[in-house]
């Protein structure tokens, strides 16, 4: 992991925690890299009450863009530049910034969670018949 500095658009210097287009950043590696951009670049986390607001927000704009690009509404003008990729990596950030403003160590969970959904769910879906149909 390094830590770079580049111009923005702003012409302020930003800096960042880079990884290498080549390697693949860990879960714990996001926690720590929005760790990093919080405690610099953006001052301090928001509370937690505010960051579900703002997580709310951003799931409701990756709604939006699947609604329009997968459902049945139509763009309007001023959603065409949306991107999914972008929403998503929103919703992704705030997710880090609750796991990490309350201690949740989300490799840990992530694996706890599909370990319980594997005990739960491991014939369930296959003998579900609305999932057989194609």
């Amino acid at each position: 992991m390094t830590i770079v500095n580049y111009p923005s658009s702003t012409s302020l210097t930003m800096t960042i925690v880079n990884y290498p287009l080549s390697t693949v950043m860990t879960i714990e590696q996001a926690q720590r890299t929005v760790d990093a951009w919080i405690t610099t670049t953006g001052v301090r986390y928001f509370n937690e009450l505010t960051n579900m607001a703002v997580l709310t927000e951003e799931v409701g704009e990756v709604a939006r863009i699947i609604a329009r690009r997968y459902g049945e509404q139509s763009f309007k003008e001023s959603d065409r530049e949306e991107e999914l990729a972008d929403e998503l990596a929103d919703v992704l950030f705030v997710v880090i910034c609750l796991a990490n403003q309350t201690g949740v160590d989300l490799t840990e969970a992530l694996r706890k969670n599909l370990e319980k959904k594997t005990r739960r769910d491991s014939d369930r879906h296959r003998n579900n018949e609305k999932l057989k149909k194609e």
